[in-house]
């Protein structure tokens, strides 16, 4: 089960990065809101997963899919560039992300 906590908090964690983005530097009311709640419930959730697994593997898995997802957010949604060198940097936290699982 704590799996399943820390992925949710891993996309509670994409939430709360394009909500903050979209909250304009906390100056729009509805994102900034949005934001705030996806933090708490993404950091808990987070300790909830900590209480079985490893620090390490916990930490890495849940930056690394907010990482991912943010970067996947910004390009389909944000128009932001997707050129070959990001692409491969988003494919190898992936990868480290499945190797960790694995290794657990």
């Amino acid at each position: 089960m704590a799996w399943v906590y820390l992925l949710l908090a891993g996309l509670l964690e994409i939430v709360w990065a394009a909500a903050m983005k979209q909250s304009e530097g906390f100056t729009r009311l509805t994102p900034s809101v949005v934001t705030l709640t996806a933090m708490i419930a993404s950091f808990g959730l987070l300790a909830i997963a900590m209480r079985s697994l490893p620090l390490g593997t916990a930490y890495m898995v849940w930056t690394g899919i907010g990482a991912v997802g943010a970067f996947a957010v910004g390009v389909l949604f944000l128009g932001e560039a997707l050129t070959p060198l990001r692409g491969v940097a988003a494919v190898l936290i992936l990868s480290g992300i499945i190797a960790m699982k694995a290794a657990h």
